[in-house]
C-alpha cells in the first residue's frame, strides 16, 4: 500500500474516532475557537494562550475545537454545520459551551485563561465535581 494511501486511512480512522459536539455533552465543555485562515493573529494569540493552560483544560474536562475555514479539528462535525448551530460569523470567535451544551462565553477576541478559568470553577457541575 503507498505511503499517501495508509496516511489517508489512518486521517479516515482519526476523523470518525472524535466525536461530535453534541456528543461531547454531559462529558466535555467545549471550547470552540474558529478563525477565517490559519494565518490569523487572533487565532495564534488563543492557540498560544491555551498552550499555557494545558494541564488546567484536562482538569477541567475541556475539549478544544477549531475551525479553520472549512475545516475542524477536535470533533467530527462540519465547519458549515457548527458555524450555523452557534451562529458564528467568519471572523475570529471563541464560544464556551458547558457540559450541559448551553453557550457559556462568546467573544470576538481570544479568551483570558483567567476568564476560561473563573468561568467554568463557577459552573455547578465543576462545583459538584469538586466535592
Amino acid at each position: 500500500m503507498a505511503r499517501c494511501s495508509i496516511m489517508s486511512v489512518l486521517l479516515a480512522v482519526a476523523l470518525a474516532a472524535s466525536p461530535t459536539v453534541a456528543q461531547m455533552k454531559w462529558e466535555r465543555r467545549v471550547l470552540i475557537v474558529a478563525a477565517p485562515t490559519a494565518g490569523d493573529a487572533t487565532l495564534a494569540e488563543q492557540r498560544r494562550i491555551l498552550a499555557g493552560w494545558k494541564a488546567n483544560a484536562a482538569a477541567r474536562d475541556l475539549s478544544i475545537v477549531e475551525i479553520i475555514g472549512d475545516q475542524v479539528r477536535g470533533a467530527s462535525d462540519s465547519a458549515a454545520a457548527l458555524r450555523r448551530k452557534y451562529h458564528m460569523p467568519t471572523t475570529f470567535t471563541a464560544i464556551l459551551i458547558g457540559k450541559d451544551g448551553g453557550e457559556k462565553l462568546r467573544s470576538a477576541r481570544p479568551f483570558s485563561a483567567a476568564a476560561l478559568e473563573a468561568t467554568i470553577d463557577a459552573m455547578p457541575m465543576r462545583k459538584a465535581g469538586q466535592r
